[in-house]
């Protein structure tokens, strides 16, 4: 069996679909393989533009194909065209993903270039990304349908999707929705036990161990946590009251959250390079207990040996994470 090569959504911005695959990527497949369902696409093909593809002396671009299903996911007019010009195969690049994730690829590809979605044809498929995707921020969401974030807005108010307690936005960061109330509760938690730890009411509190020391000290110099300070009075206050000591370091995530906020950040997920760093992560987010069991079953003959290649590793991490911090923005 041929091993195509696959095509994945790309980092920046999802733009740019087919930079990152090389040209031995694009297959030849029948048309009679291939599957057209789940058009983006509410009036169906224009069979004006058909005819104005079928009429171009050159070779067609590749079209993007679902793997799974042989579904197109974007080139469903040069397919037609191809079917005029008579043609028994057309060049295909794979995409590698789940239903979702292919139709979010589908809406990026038809707002990006060829013939554009209309209007009403973008809000539909903005409602169905806001149904299958609900933690992507109303930005991110906006970015891949070429809508404004807050038409995304109303579309998912109208769409009463069950919210949940955090979105990813365009930077790949995860943030709470409702942070003032989640500022109450850990307002409320200190209150009732002012002896439990800031890492102990942020995680009570869905927030961050940060976000959870703010709240402590507006508390001891009693401000109400849950009113916003204005940008500018933060910016005075700090003038006023210089630092007489390095800040401590803030307790660290640990490994499990970690991964989970990375697994569901959508710039990671829908790149190659992106997924085989979660799956090597994915290998260090086992529990202390697991790696105890581990290293209590190497047999005494080759502890040595896994000890140094252990060391190795921990060297190529160490080197790997001091470039990210040299680069990071």
């Amino acid at each position: 069996m041929t091993n195509f090569a696959a095509v994945s959504l790309p980092r920046e911005d999802f733009d740019c679909l087919d930079s990152n695959v090389s040209a031995s990527a694009v297959v030849r497949i029948p048309i009679r393989a291939l599957r057209v369902a789940g058009s983006p696409r509410i009036a169906g093909e224009n069979l004006e533009h058909v005819r104005v593809l079928a009429d171009t002396p050159d070779e067609l671009p590749p079209i993007i194909v679902h793997r799974q299903t042989m579904r197109v996911i974007d080139g469903v007019h040069r397919l037609r065209a191809a079917k005029l010009r008579n043609q028994h195969d057309i060049a295909v690049r794979f995409f590698d993903g789940d239903e979702a994730d292919a139709f979010v690829l589908a809406v990026r590809a038809n707002v990006s270039h060829g013939l554009p979605l209309s209007l009403a044809e973008r809000k539909s498929a903005a409602k169905n990304i806001v149904l299958s995707h609900p933690h992507w921020s109303d930005r991110l969401i906006a970015s891949v349908t070429g809508l404004s974030a807050k038409t995304i807005g109303e579309v998912r108010r109208g769409a009463k999707v069950p919210q949940p307690d955090s979105r990813i936005g365009q930077d790949g960061r995860v943030r709470p929705i409702n942070s003032l109330e989640k500022r109450r509760q850990a307002m409320n938690l200190m209150r009732q036990n002012p002896n439990l730890s800031l890492r102990q009411v942020a995680k009570a509190a869905g927030i961050s161990p940060e976000t959870a020391r703010a709240v402590r000290a507006r508390l001891l110099r009693g401000e109400d946590p849950t009113i916003r300070k204005p940008s500018n009075v933060k910016k005075v206050e700090e003038k006023r009251q210089p630092q007489t000591r390095a800040p401590q370091p803030l307790p660290l995530p640990d490994r499990v959250t970690i991964m989970r906020y990375l697994r569901t950040d959508p710039t990671l997920r829908f790149s190659e390079t992106g997924r085989t760093l979660l799956r090597l992560l994915d290998v260090h987010a086992m529990s202390n207990d697991r790696w105890a069991l581990l290293v209590r079953n190497v047999p005494p003959h080759a502890r040595g040996t896994i000890a140094q290649a252990a060391l190795e590793c921990a060297r190529v991490w160490r080197t790997v994470a001091e470039q990210l911090e040299r680069t990071a923005p």
